[in-house]
């Protein structure tokens, strides 16, 4: 199995840029370069900020650009989105209590859309009938199951950062607890890092987003910090018994060099480039 996870697209007006960059317009680039290099991709995911304000026009944008995409797509909120202007676009992706939460079905077991959007905030949040349903849903799932959320689900150790994480993450740790051994992995968003980690033994990762950067300031207590790195999309390879999680920085300008075959007998301190 092979999924596509873009996160923080952040669309705003075309033209309009953050952090010097065009979110519309990276956000054209990553599709293209995912599709052109993995078209057998059996889904697509975004996990959240699809906005940057929350403007119906970002979210009929979205919509149009998605018309297009050959394969699967799955959509989470995050916390610059707007549930209900989102909805009013996306009505077939709210569940029976107007969450934005859905199932649907991979090659190998179940994806989970979650939805940690909370109304004037950045921090993630998970109420007690969202709790519920997940706890439903996994109970009645044989497994694997997947995970896609945009709040991280446990502290990164970044004090700004981890004043909007999932600010119900200890409630939403213990129904994971209850179910690890069915759930594979856990995706999210929302810190504009690369992050990998486990939750009750369950993995956890993600990518960097396809527009801004942010940077691991540990010593910043009060503000976030932002860095010029490439943008980024996410590949993951999945089998019965592994996964695997690529960082794409499809933003990369620079020089990609041919360095030298893995075989190593033909290794060759003359020829070897370095």
């Amino acid at each position: 199995m092979k999924l596509l996870q873009l996160t923080d697209i952040h669309l705003t007006k075309p033209g309009q840029t953050i952090a010097d960059r065009e979110p519309t317009d990276n956000f054209n680039k990553a599709l293209t370069h995912a599709l052109t290099h993995h078209p057998d991709a059996d889904a697509l995911i975004i996990t959240g900020d699809l906005s940057d304000w929350g403007d119906l026009d970002d979210y009929l944008r979205l919509k149009d650009i998605l018309a297009d995409v050959p394969i699967p797509v799955h959509l989470c909120i995050g916390n610059h989105d707007e549930r209900d202007v989102f909805l009013s676009v996306f009505p077939e992706l709210a569940d029976e209590k107007g969450f934005v939460q859905s199932s649907f079905d991979l090659p190998l077991g179940t994806g989970l859309i979650l939805d940690t959007w909370g109304p004037e905030t950045h921090a993630g949040h998970f109420c007690q009938k969202r709790l519920n349903s997940l706890d439903a849903s996994l109970s009645a799932l044989e497994g694997p199951v997947w995970l896609f959320m945009h709040h991280n689900p446990v502290p990164i150790r970044i004090a700004p950062m981890d004043k909007i994480m999932l600010l119900d993450a200890e409630p939403f740790a213990e129904v994971i607890a209850r179910h690890k051994d069915k759930i594979a992995h856990i995706f999210h968003g929302h810190c504009h890092l690369p992050l990998s980690g486990s939750l009750h033994g369950v993995p956890f990762s993600a990518p960097r987003g396809t527009n801004h950067a942010a940077w691991p300031g540990f010593d910043n207590n009060t503000v976030l910090s932002g860095a010029d790195l490439p943008e980024s999309y996410a590949v993951i390879f999945a089998e019965p018994d592994s996964v695997m999680v690529h960082m794409v920085e499809y933003g990369y300008q620079g020089k990609i060099r041919g360095e030298a075959t893995p075989d190593y007998a033909d290794w060759d301190r003359l020829t070897m480039v370095r």
